[in-house]
């Protein structure tokens, strides 16, 4: 083979398949010059060359293909796994936000924690009680309470099953808990291996010992004046029953423990039929006017003995409250009476109700409605600050043998708060050391 057509071969295969092709064709067309034999080998060597890099290039472009398809499904796999993990993210997450909106659900403060005291989480009544609490804060940061901390211990060390603890929280108000502690057979997730359960019984111990002091009280009261009549009694059917002054001076006597008796048991009653209707709020219009005029007018003669002064102040246009017409004048005189007994002589008591748009924070006013706010002022020796958030409780008296002596049960204060709740109204008392007292009723107003 010449040196010519060994460098058409080279120059060929540099250019490729097409290259080869191409001179191929000029060959066999005689565009190139080359002799007889010769010419038909280099053609043949030519075609054989181009048939041998197209086989190449399709088993190449073949192999590629198939890499590419598998590429593309492999992809769409990820893809497709990609979406189900997101997925199963999502619902974990709405399940574990399902599990916490039903957890702060529960009435009872719960929290749960992992082997390391951590806590794990805390429902909204937790929180209420102890404050927020982060994910993974020790519980000992939360609940400073060492038999608590010991049972739970005992409880995630396998010692005990379950215990129950009553312990007191004396901030940031005084509270009576029961703590119930118990520890799960298998660890739940996020590491959760006990639970603690508090129950409130702060309320019902209240009313136990409000229960036990009513008794006490009620009966001290009674028995006070029941003994001054059996010893009257015994005394004028001894020695003074020929003593016509004795006998006189005991039975006025006689009269008036019989009034007080007559009285503390007219309030019991009184104050047992509000507490059985105080979860039934009336419903009907009241006329204040007309009510604090005709309480004034009933009490004129106490006024008129202490030498005092009654101010009415209402503004015109002043609209109805809803309220049951009985019990707010029986608020009212039990106010008005006080002030008058109370103050000073020649004093002056001024009752004066308007519509306002707030009430106090402090009152704990929940109505819709605006309030009328009827506010009874007194020119009386006052009450210490300490006295005043006790005034409403049965038989509290600030100066028990002042009370007595000018005729109070102790019950008229608690009777006028259990009216106003039933009312869906509030009371606030302000008083002034040497200044007075200010009573203050707030009633919804009628729409």
């Amino acid at each position: 083979m010449s040196k010519a057509y060994s460098g058409f071969i080279v120059t060929a295969l540099r250019l490729g398949a097409s290259g080869l092709v191409a001179l191929a064709l000029l060959l066999a067309g005689g565009q190139v010059t080359a002799g007889g034999a010769g010419a038909g080998i280099l053609v043949i060597a030519l075609v054989a060359a181009v048939l041998a890099q197209l086989m190449r290039r399709q088993r190449n472009q073949a192999v590629e293909t198939t890499a590419v398809a598998e590429i593309e499904e492999a992809s769409e796999a990820v893809v497709r796994l990609s979406a189900q993990l997101g997925a199963l993210r999502k619902d974990k997450a709405e399940a574990e936000r399902g599990h916490r909106a039903v957890l702060d659900l529960l009435p009872d403060p719960l929290i749960l924690i992992d082997r390391d005291h951590a806590i794990r989480l805390i429902n909204r009544a937790a929180r209420g009680l102890f404050g927020d609490a982060a994910p993974g804060r020790p519980l000992a940061s939360v609940l400073r309470h060492p038999e608590v901390l010991e049972s739970v211990d005992a409880v995630i060390l396998g010692e005990e099953a379950e215990t129950e603890i009553e312990l007191s929280l004396p901030v940031p108000v005084a509270r009576e808990l029961t703590c119930s502690i118990a520890a799960f057979e298998r660890p739940l997730p996020g590491g959760v291996v006990a639970a603690l359960v508090f129950r409130d019984h702060t309320q019902s111990k209240r009313v136990e010992r409000m229960r036990a002091d009513f008794v006490a009280n009620a009966s001290h009261e009674i028995r006070t004046p029941l003994a001054a009549l059996g010893g009257y009694i015994e005394t004028l059917l001894g020695p003074a029953k020929d003593d016509a002054v004795a006998r006189a001076r005991f039975l006025t006597t006689m009269a008036a423990q019989v009034e007080r008796m007559t009285r503390l048991v007219n309030d019991l009653l009184s104050l047992s039929r509000v507490e059985l209707t105080e979860h039934t709020p009336p419903d009907d219009p009241v006329s204040l006017p007309v009510v604090l005029r005709r309480v004034v007018q009933s009490l004129e003669f106490r006024a008129q003995a202490k030498d005092c002064k009654v101010e009415i102040v209402l503004p015109d246009g002043l609209p109805a409250v809803i309220g049951d017409e009985g019990e707010l004048e029986q608020i009212f005189t039990n106010l008005i009476d006080n002030a008058i007994k109370y103050g000073r002589q020649g004093g002056v008591v001024r009752i004066e109700a308007r519509l306002i748009d707030h009430v106090p924070a402090r009152s704990g006013w929940t109505g819709e409605s605006r309030p009328v706010s009827i506010a009874i002022t007194d020119q009386g020796p006052g009450i210490a600050r300490e006295h005043l958030p006790r005034l409403t409780e049965r038989f509290y008296r600030v100066d028990a043998a002042r009370s007595r002596d000018l005729g109070g049960t102790g019950l008229g204060l608690a009777i006028v708060k259990h009216i106003v709740n039933r009312h869906r109204g509030a009371l606030t008392i302000d008083s002034t050391v040497g200044v007075g007292t200010v009573f203050t009723i707030y009633l919804p107003a009628r729409s």
